[in-house]
């Protein structure tokens, strides 16, 4: 499932108010271990998510992305 998909399932906070008083959030945790695909990955990375590049050579979830020339190709297009 591409990210960007699964990020647009995320419920958004509702607004505190006098019939809803308490606002929720639904968390949803994603890793490497999930992601199908190194656009996904490097959009995960972009995202904030830093665990995703552990070693800090510059490959965000090395089960999904091989080279850096590959994640610098994908963060051009992708703009992040």
């Amino acid at each position: 499932m591409p990210l960007f998909f699964i990020l647009s399932l995320i419920p958004q906070p509702l607004a505190a108010t006098p019939h809803n008083p308490q606002s929720f959030v639904q968390t949803v945790r994603l890793s490497c271990k999930q992601m199908s695909s190194c656009e996904d990955a490097v959009a995960l990375w972009c995202s904030g998510y830093r665990r995703a590049d552990g070693d800090n050579d510059g490959i965000p979830c090395e089960n999904v992305c091989h080279s850096i020339e590959q994640v610098e190709e994908i963060v051009s297009r992708q703009g992040c």
